[in-house]
């Protein structure tokens, strides 16, 4: 028995406010597709117009970097399929940072971090 839980944020490039609206729905719905298709479950998720944060609940075999590399490469390049006006908005570049913030989630801190997920856009 397992119980493997992840915070995870990432920022989009240049922390440019391009998560709202369609955008923002869409990638919900590729982020938990793409989690569907690896294996993984997003328990809560929310975007700050420039960032994601997902709390993600795997298993063992799942490796914290490959679900990284996974759902940001992935997402992107859907995006910027659907969305060609992202690319104009990023110079062209990238959609997202190349960098993020992992955290482990224990049973006693899982209803704050759910909490803090869920109040991102009210801050």
């Amino acid at each position: 028995m397992y119980t493997i839980q992840y915070h995870l944020v990432w920022c989009v490039k240049y922390r440019h406010n391009v998560l709202t609206g369609d955008i923002d729905t869409r990638l919900k719905e590729l982020l938990h597709q793409i989690a569907a298709d690896n294996g993984f479950t997003i328990v809560e998720m929310e975007s700050d117009h420039d960032h994601m944060h997902l709390l993600v609940d795997c298993t063992p075999q799942h490796s914290i970097p490959t679900m990284i590399k996974t759902v940001k490469g992935v997402s992107a390049r859907l995006l910027f399929k659907e969305f060609p006006e992202l690319k104009r908005k990023l110079w062209g570049g990238h959609l997202w940072n190349p960098s993020y913030f992992v955290a482990t989630v224990s049973e006693q801190t899982e209803a704050q971090i759910r909490q803090y997920i869920q109040n991102q856009k009210a801050r």
